[in-house]
């Protein structure tokens, strides 16, 4: 999280809804000191976060054995420059939004992992309505079964879930506002998203 407290996010609903549209995470874990590194899509529920790797992650190993570890999502996020401040001696500086996850990790059984599969198509499949929404019952026999031999599904009981919201909150509202101007003319979707979400901070 980044340091300054004037950037912290602890309301739940909002980090929830975070990781519900990005539902992808960093998942960060350690062994001897090492750190090991995986991205994993995500399902968030109330205290836990339920996600899987690969059989062959390495991470997955670690996990396995009971480790802790650190879920990290991260959404929007925009460069911004100096020169759209009114006052002078700024310096480059980056808006974004993430949230962090952490806690201990349980291995989820088969029957466990084929359900975190089965509600992870079931959110992200509605998001591409009008289209018929892809199920498992879509596969070749037996082949879902296979697949599902090749992953390990986890659960994270959350200890803690803080966020960071850094919209430029340390800066006067005429800064603020003169900032998410210059990032809505922007072409990219991360700056309009941030330009977007400081106007509705203000």
């Amino acid at each position: 999280m980044h340091p300054s407290a004037i950037f912290h996010e602890n309301d739940e609903d909002r980090l929830a809804a975070l990781v519900a549209e990005r539902g992808l995470a960093l998942i960060v874990g350690a062994q001897d000191d090492h750190p090991l590194i995986a991205h994993a899509p995500v399902v968030w529920s109330p205290g836990r976060l339920r996600f899987h790797l690969s059989a062959a992650n390495p991470l997955g190993a670690v996990l396995s054995a009971g480790r802790r570890a650190m879920a990290v999502v991260t959404g929007a996020d925009a460069y911004v420059s100096p020169d759209w401040y009114a006052v002078a001696d700024q310096v480059p500086t980056w808006n974004y939004v993430s949230v962090e996850m952490e806690g201990a990790v349980r291995v989820l059984s088969g029957d466990e992992t084929a359900t975190l599969l089965d509600d992870l198509s079931t959110h992200f499949e509605a998001r591409l309505a009008p289209k018929a929404p892809w199920t498992r019952a879509k596969m070749s026999p037996g082949k879902f079964d296979t697949l599902l031999r090749a992953i390990t599904g986890f659960e994270m009981t959350l200890e803690r879930m803080a966020g960071t919201t850094k919209l430029s909150q340390n800066k006067p509202e005429a800064e603020i506002a003169r900032v998410a101007a210059a990032l809505a003319e922007r072409p990219d979707e991360g700056s309009r998203l941030i330009a977007k979400a400081m106007a509705a901070a203000g």
